[in-house]
């Protein structure tokens, strides 16, 4: 008797399999989970699953069904564009067609796939023809399902063994309930008035919660190691084992930084608005959404900031780098000189900026700004700003060198702080503190042709000695990032990842915030740590 062998085509949605397209996995038996076993899909990488989640099967003929393991939640919807929660957990296997959807795990956690098809691969005794899955992914091995009988549509074990799994499942729904509610979410959130941002942290004085770093985890992937991965098409990147420990381990204690202070979740209530503008402009642009965080780190989202070095508006342009972006930064009086008006034509700022600017007092301790008003200064308006800005931040993104870094949310992030290669322009020189130099320096030091953890690496100017970023500014301490923007990226990343919690709490209404919703359910990250509500801010002193 011809025994054939089917083999199963899923599509993933997110996380690190999302950048494998179709996978073809070999069947007629697919077991999913965190640790299936030999002959097992391993969805490493995913929060809430289980070892051995769920089970696939196709039948002769193409007929596929699919089964949760145990009390494993898993959903079956006819598309992926639903909201899970709305969807019942399966308590029998059920039938999937081609364009179905699977989600495995609670929502808001676990993963979604669609169902493309299930293929004919000819015959069982052909044991050494490996499907196209085990061929490109080592990690999903053969089934090791020996026979089946092609003359029964369903084998003699099935209906007996559904009828255990059903029961199995419902004694232990109840468990699995009792086990989510009763599991106290960790004492996590805003304590005292603290302050609006914190600049840099100090990691050996803050202890990392072992429940913070577990729900970070979610948000750091998505926003941080998916867009690296997608950018640098290096699916490895995806999974936690390849991400910048020292990058994490900063971010995390900003993080715990910032959700205990009420001032900072005040800020974000006061600013929603100009945070979602700015949110929906990157998704336009193609950039990723993380980026949102750095008018928050420079200015707070206030248009009069204003800096020592001339730095203003929502980004923090200086004069030259407004001009190169296109915003208009017109007539310019000088403190003490009111005759003299000034409107930059260089591309870049000066070289030593402090010493060398027209538009700077600089005493060896202190900076001060000569600058007192401009008749035009596009810097303050938040449209304009964020136009130059996402054409600034997409020529470090777009580099080639960059792009394929495994580092290039971070590298882009920094290149706002330190400049992303200003030789192009007026100096025709190297600034060594600009970001693609120093990465390149950083290369060839290492003798490595890319370095997803170039950022962590050199993190070095730890001491509170280095904190004046000012007068310390360019110190790299032994690394190759200028002091100035050692401490700013992780800030940014924390920065955004609370803000996602609060807007997805708060303010999903909002089509900016809306993709954001599933964060702040019950299995989101965002459930790691306490979200205060905008009626806690509010009373507290927020303004709408």
């Amino acid at each position: 008797m011809s025994q054939e062998r089917w083999d199963i085509i899923l599509r993933f949605h997110e996380g690190p399999l999302a950048v494998q397209g179709d996978l073809v996995l070999r069947g007629p038996v697919v077991r999913m989970g965190a640790a299936p076993g030999p002959g097992g899909l391993a969805l490493e990488g995913y929060r809430g699953l289980d070892d051995r989640q769920a089970v696939i099967t196709a039948y002769d003929g193409g007929t596929v069904t699919i089964a949760p393991v145990g009390i494993n939640q898993v959903r079956v919807a006819p598309h992926a564009n639903i909201d899970w929660k709305d969807v019942q957990v399966l308590q029998k296997p059920a039938f999937l067609s081609p364009g179905c959807a699977v989600h495995l795990g609670p929502p808001g956690r676990g993963v979604t796939a669609t169902f493309v098809d299930a293929r004919r691969l000819g015959e069982w005794e052909q044991r050494r023809i490996l499907s196209d899955a085990s061929q490109a992914n080592p990690k999903i091995q053969p089934s090791n399902v020996a026979t089946l009988d092609a003359g029964r549509r369903i084998p003699r074990w099935f209906i007996p063994a559904t009828l255990v799994m059903g029961l199995f499942f419902t004694a232990g729904i109840t468990f699995s309930i009792f086990r989510d509610v009763a599991a106290n979410r960790p004492d996590l959130g805003p304590k005292d008035e603290g302050q609006a941002y914190y600049e840099r942290v100090d990691i050996a004085k803050v202890t990392i919660d072992p429940a913070l770093k577990d729900g970070i985890n979610q948000g750091f992937h998505d926003f941080v190691m998916k867009p690296n991965s997608a950018q640098a098409r290096w699916p490895a990147l995806a999974k936690p084992e390849g991400w910048d420990p020292t990058f994490m381990q900063y971010t995390l204690a900003s993080a715990k930084m910032h959700l205990r202070a009420w001032n900072y979740w005040r800020q974000l209530e006061v600013i929603k608005d100009d945070y979602g503008y700015v949110v929906e402009q990157l998704r336009k642009a193609g950039l990723p959404e993380v980026l949102a965080a750095i008018p928050y780190q420079e200015s707070r989202y206030t248009d009069d900031a204003k800096s020592p070095v001339c730095a203003k508006g929502y980004w923090q342009f200086m004069p030259e780098v407004a001009h190169r972006a296109g915003i208009a930064v017109r007539n310019c009086s000088f403190r003490g000189a009111p005759g003299a008006l000034y409107t930059p034509t260089r591309m870049t700022p000066r070289i030593g900026v402090l010493q060398n600017a027209e538009y700077v007092n600089f005493d060896g301790r202190k900076a001060e700004c000569k600058i007192t008003g401009c008749e035009v200064d596009e810097r303050t308006d938040l449209a304009a700003s964020t136009r130059g800005a996402i054409e600034l931040l997409r020529e470090a993104w777009e580099d080639p060198d960059i792009s394929r870094s495994g580092a290039a949310v971070q590298i882009t992030i920094l290149s706002h702080n330190s400049g992303y290669d200003n030789s192009r322009f007026d100096e025709k020189r190297t600034n060594y503190i600009n970001i693609l130099p120093a990465y390149k320096r950083h290369l060839g030091a290492k003798q490595m042709e890319r370095d997803p953890h170039f950022y962590g690496a050199n993190i070095t100017c730890t001491g509170a000695e280095h904190a004046d970023i000012i007068v310390k500014g360019n110190d790299t301490c032994g690394g190759v990032i200028a002091n100035q923007s050692q401490h700013y990226a992780y800030s940014i990343v924390a920065q955004h990842l609370l803000a996602v919690c609060y807007y997805a709490q708060n303010h999903a209404d909002k089509p900016a915030f809306r993709p954001w919703k599933d964060y702040a359910r019950r299995t989101g990250y965002c459930n790691t740590f306490a979200v205060p509500t905008q009626d806690e801010v509010l009373k507290k002193g927020g303004t709408q």
